[in-house]
Formats: C-alpha cells, sequence, structure tokens
C-alpha cells in the first residue's frame, strides 16, 4: 500500500463497518476514537482490520468511518 493512497475497508466486526483510512493502523485508530464501537479484544479487531476486503479508491477522500452496522 502506498502511504499517500486510501482504501474503502470492510470490516466484519461485530456487524459490518465500513471506513475509509490509509492503512491498517490509522483505520484501528478511526475505530479506537469512535464511542459507539466497543472494542473488547484490540488484537482480534487489528487481525479483521488486516484481513478486510480493502478496495482502493481513485480520488482522495477523508478518512474515516462510512457506516457501522453493529448488532
Amino acid at each position: 500500500m502506498n502511504s499517500k493512497d486510501k482504501y474503502i475497508y470492510i470490516i466484519d466486526y461485530s456487524g459490518l463497518i465500513v471506513l475509509i483510512a490509509e492503512n491498517d493502523t490509522e483505520a484501528l485508530e478511526l475505530l479506537s476514537n469512535e464511542k459507539s464501537i466497543e472494542i473488547k479484544d484490540p488484537n482480534d479487531i487489528m487481525e479483521r482490520i488486516i484481513t478486510a476486503d480493502k478496495l482502493k479508491l481513485v480520488d482522495d477522500y477523508e478518512s474515516s468511518i462510512i457506516d457501522a452496522l453493529i448488532v
């Protein structure tokens, strides 16, 4: 992954989370800072981020959580 590239992450964690981030570390930071998403095991969520489907974006978008469907 290029550091300037951004990706859509589709993460399966207590539901479905869709976010935009430059890399796995930024994705974890976004999730950690979101109060409505409870991270019980940081190692588990990082593993899910690493194995998440990632789609490279061709335009520049702000890193953020797009949607979270938590069950």
